[in-house]
């Protein structure tokens, strides 16, 4: 059996650990070429994507790319406080990591995908940006929800010319060191609250998410564009 993304190359940002590694591998298995990068250096390929001569250069050195996962963001290491409390510089952070990011990549790719008359673009969110930031921290769920607006204005641009854009808002994954101190700080009464309020009654695991990148970035996906869907074992409808 061919592989459904043989041919294919793709590029993964945010691969350092949890979702982002979990997406690369997912991809690879399906018969990708796939180019891991983060800030980190343990990935792949390193590189600030929020300076965008940065992604230029990376962008510039791989050459051609078919489908694209914007998954880098996080937190930037902040905790939630009152807005009032909250520096500029924190509030760029977050925004830069986690918006700016998938602005300066899709931008990078989009004039290759369309001469080619294909391209498959799949946006990482949050549950944070359909509801609120369990880490009560403003930026963040602000940058997520503008993630799916830009999803949705890019699908409108680009799906003229062969090009889909979707975007996943995972649940609670237990993926990274922040999750894992977010986790814990729940306390054995706070994570039973939690998982009480999954309808699947489990938290969710990176290939969980990565199940879903493999659907949008296959080739059975090409009339679907500009949708979010939540992968939350069904926490956004209880």
């Amino acid at each position: 059996m061919t592989a459904a993304l043989a041919g294919k190359t793709a590029v993964v940002t945010g691969t350092a650990h949890g979702i982002g590694a979990a997406i690369a591998k997912a991809l690879r298995d399906d018969g990708a070429a796939v180019h891991e990068v983060d800030r980190d250096s343990v990935a792949e390929h390193t590189a600030d994507l929020t300076d965008s001569a940065a992604v230029r250069d990376f962008f510039a050195a791989i050459g051609a790319v078919d489908i694209l996962v914007n998954n880098a963001g996080g937190v930037c290491g902040q905790v939630g406080r009152p807005l009032e409390e909250v520096p500029d510089d924190d509030w760029r952070a977050v925004v830069a990591a986690n918006l700016t990011t998938a602005f300066h990549c899709t931008r990078a790719v989009t004039p290759g995908m369309k001469e080619r008359g294909w391209g498959r673009i799949v946006n990482i969110s949050s549950a944070a940006g359909l509801t609120v930031s369990k880490t009560g921290i403003q930026a963040y769920a602000s940058a997520k929800a503008g993630l799916i607006g830009f999803t949705r204005q890019m699908a409108h641009e680009l799906g003229p010319m062969g090009i889909t854009v979707n975007c996943i808002a995972p649940g609670f994954i237990l993926s990274n060191p922040t999750t894992e101190i977010q986790w814990r700080s729940y306390g054995p009464d706070g994570q039973r609250e939690l998982i009480s309020g999954i309808a699947t009654r489990r938290l969710g695991d990176p290939a969980d998410i990565a199940n879903g990148v493999q659907f949008f970035a296959s080739p059975r996906s090409g009339w679907v564009t500009g949708q979010v869907i939540a992968i939350d074992g069904g926490s956004a409808f209880l």
